[in-house]
């Protein structure tokens, strides 16, 4: 069931939308040749709960970290380790707060130094993708006009998106209905109503849109080897139009 959020309820959730939003800029302009992503999970646990906030991923089902760090073909949930991070690498930072009973989520994708032109395209491409489904969370649509643009917008520009993973509603839990898949046909879905909140996230593949799990259960990269980006936002559905509640 796809619980409706009061206009104070998304309130709260946007006090924990503004510490991820934070915490993301952070890590952006912390991720530097030589840093490990064991080091960035560190600096993301103690700005969350300097601002008063709960890692929300630590713990969740088993997941060690307050961070998820996906570098290169990795595209999601990636554990983090003491590997140092160098020149050229993309790097996709995830990263959940739970504060005051209510969740906030989002993503980036950010870059080591110089990255190659396709590396840029694919991170410019799943960013526009983003937008593009944002654009469709409107009072009115149907869920899958998200899915369709996102997917749309990634095929066009000769990338593929990742079909295992989803986005998803947010609130009280991390985790809520509806799922958001980022591939699907317009016009199908649960119509959009004022009140849904929705963590639309994209995540696109240079080459086959397929997946391969670690052993450690959690890291996702992609089955070619080739490069992953990821986007993520955290979107309130109002009246109004889409108001983004994890934005910088």
């Amino acid at each position: 069931m796809i619980e409706l959020k009061s206009k104070e309820e998304v309130e709260e959730i946007r006090k924990a939308c503004r510490i991820v939003a934070e915490t993301l800029q952070i890590l952006k302009e912390s991720c530097k040749s030589g840093i490990t992503t064991k080091e960035l999970d560190a600096v993301a646990e103690a700005h969350i709960r300097e601002r008063g906030g709960y890692p929300a991923f630590l713990g969740y089902r088993g997941y060690p970290a307050a961070l998820c760090a996906s570098v290169n073909d990795g595209i999601i949930h990636g554990i983090p380790d003491d590997r140092k991070l160098k020149e050229g690498d993309i790097v996709s930072f995830d990263i959940g707060v739970k504060l005051n009973g209510f969740h906030g989520d989002a993503d980036l994708t950010g870059s080591v130094g110089s990255i190659d032109t396709e590396a840029e395209k694919l991170m410019r491409v799943t960013e526009e993708a983003l937008f593009k489904g944002l654009e469709q969370a409107k009072v009115g649509n149907r869920l899958l006009d998200i899915s369709h643009a996102i997917q749309n917008h990634a095929e066009a520009n000769s990338f593929s998106v990742v079909r295992q993973f989803v986005g998803h509603g947010i609130g009280r839990e991390l985790h809520e209905e509806p799922q958001i898949p980022n591939f699907g046909k317009p016009h199908r879905g649960p119509r959009l109503v004022e009140g849904m909140v929705l963590c639309i996230e994209p995540m696109v593949n240079q080459g086959t849109s397929e997946v391969k799990i670690l052993e450690d259960g959690w890291t996702a990269l992609t089955a070619d080897g080739k490069l992953s980006a990821h986007f993520e936002h955290c979107v309130a559905i109002t009246k109004s139009g889409p108001d983004i509640l994890t934005r910088a």
